[in-house]
């Protein structure tokens, strides 16, 4: 309990922090949209790319661990655009980013501290890939969705044209090939690059939490409540049961990687679907609001999950 409390109170104390701030006047409202920027275009890039980088592909391509990770996403992402569709009608947009929101999970921020002090330093590697490929591939797909929104007066052509574009020009995607290239070729960074990278990429977590708080200011969390509650159902319950299905019964994974991939998908919604969203204009109130309440609420499903798996 100690552990997982040790990861979630300082993601709140960021996003306090940031709230305190904007609430006594000492970052306006821009603030956000200005750390949000820089999140988008410099410092996740940074982190995307040397991440992916430093994954050797061999080690990336753990079959089974990315075949339970994947179904556990596919499935609930797929009941939650089902149901949600029907329960809370909007754009496609807003759609794909209700989706994310149900099932981008905080792997880098929380997942590796938690899953190193519960299982030790070989929980690590699960840990970044399944960060990359949150990165790599889920974004990308929500990218490529909002994009057909917003093109959607184009005709089925400039759709996809529009849409394939905004993907291949988004620098969170571009960072993700640039470090699958480095990675697949056996570059090796330069060191001083790297660094670069590293000192950067830090700043993303923080200042995408910092961010929120700031946006907080004079907005309500119980607008949408129901819709919260959905997308919270699917991240903290759904999710991990889809996966431990998978991993744990169909598949008969080796313990560390299916507790891992079952970890994993249990954390709750990763900042990353904040920026996106206020990046785009789109869905940022019910995406922050299934951030904040995921958040909490993993302390208890969390702590539950842990006492199932015998850790502790």
């Amino acid at each position: 309990m100690l552990a997982i409390l040790n990861v979630v109170l300082p993601v709140f104390g960021i996003i306090l922090a940031g709230y305190l701030c904007g609430r006594f006047g000492l970052l306006g409202e821009a603030s956000s949209e200005a750390l949000n920027r820089f999140v988008y275009f410099l410092a996740l890039p940074a982190l995307f790319f040397i991440s992916i980088a430093r994954v050797s592909v061999g080690d990336a391509l753990n079959w089974r661990f990315l075949i339970a990770y994947c179904g556990g996403v596919i499935v609930t992402a797929a009941v939650a655009v089902f149901g949600g569709r029907r329960l809370f009608p909007n754009r496609l947009a807003a759609q794909g980013l209700h989706a994310l929101s149900a099932i981008f999970a905080n792997t880098g921020y929380m997942g590796i501290p938690l899953l190193v002090t519960a299982f030790g330093p070989g929980a690590a590697l699960p840990s970044i890939i399944a960060t990359v490929l949150n990165g790599a591939v889920i974004m990308a797909i929500g990218i490529f969705v909002v994009e057909i929104d917003l093109s959607r007066d184009r005709g089925a052509g400039g759709v996809v044209y529009d849409a394939l574009r905004g993907v291949v020009r988004s620098p969170l995607v571009l960072s993700a090939v640039g470090g699958i290239l480095c990675s697949g070729f056996g570059v090796v960074v330069p060191e001083a690059v790297a660094r670069f990278c590293d000192i950067l990429g830090a700043a993303a977590p923080p200042a995408a939490l910092f961010a929120i708080g700031l946006f907080l200011v004079g907005r309500s969390l119980t607008a949408g409540l129901a819709e919260t509650s959905w997308l919270v159902l699917h991240k903290l319950l759904l999710q991990p049961l889809v996966t431990a299905a998978l991993a744990f019964g169909l598949l008969q994974m080796d313990r560390l990687w299916a507790a891992s991939a079952v970890v994993l998908a249990a954390l709750p919604t990763g900042s990353l679907v904040f920026v996106l969203a206020q990046q785009y204009g789109i869905y940022t109130q019910r995406a922050t609001a299934a951030i904040l309440v995921s958040t909490v609420l993993s302390v208890v499903t969390l702590f539950a999950l842990f006492a199932v798996l015998g850790v502790g």
